[in-house]
């Protein structure tokens, strides 16, 4: 079934076809909050709350963007306002100077695959907000900037500067764990030639 005859079931009030898109759409959703609510309970809570959304407003969507677009924008927008309503204000802030100071350094000569992939996601996890989500949005879930633009409402550019920032900060952390055996990996994972 595609999105649109999904879509038509749903607002006929078939139920069924909304729980097939709440499974076809979950993993996407609990990827992006994942990547800005850092906590299994709240995380819980924040995904609910946009399928909740998503069926409440399935009826203004327009078709102006891939139904995967529209509902990784609701996604974003209720998680940055979770942030914002019940966190400080500086969890939302890209530049936010503590997230980088967190970012530990592991220093090993003896990484196996297993130990750098957990190791890559842990400093994912550690990057600023708005870093984290972008590099999610773009290597992770593969939008386009133009779809991420859609998504969180920040202009091209901005993507691009903080796709840029997170990949530097990224290396930086990486270059403590990675041997010449291990590079082929990372570029794997950060998806670089």
């Amino acid at each position: 079934m595609n999105d649109a005859e999904l879509i038509a079931q749903i607002l006929s009030g078939n139920m069924n076809a909304f729980t097939f898109l709440v499974n076809r759409y979950q993993k996407l959703v609990v990827h992006i909050t994942g990547r800005l609510i850092q906590r299994q309970d709240e995380l819980e809570d924040v995904c609910q709350e946009v399928f909740m959304k998503v069926y409440q407003n399935l009826g203004k969507y327009r078709n102006e963007c891939k139904l995967s677009t529209w509902i990784a924008t609701i996604a974003y927008n209720t998680s940055i306002n979770y942030l914002r309503k019940f966190k400080k204000v500086d969890e939302v802030n890209p530049d936010d100077s503590a997230a980088l100071r967190n970012l530990t350094e592991y220093k090993s000569d003896d990484f196996e695959k297993a130990d750098l992939h957990r190791y890559i996601r842990e400093q994912i996890e550690n990057l600023p907000v708005q870093y984290r989500t972008v590099l999610t949005l773009f290597h992770l879930e593969e939008f386009s900037y133009q779809e991420i633009e859609q998504i969180t409402g920040m202009p091209e550019g901005t993507i691009k500067s903080y796709l840029f920032r997170a990949k530097a900060l990224l290396k930086e952390k990486l270059k403590f764990v990675v041997d010449e055996n291990s590079l082929k990996l990372v570029k794997e994972i950060t998806h670089e030639e």
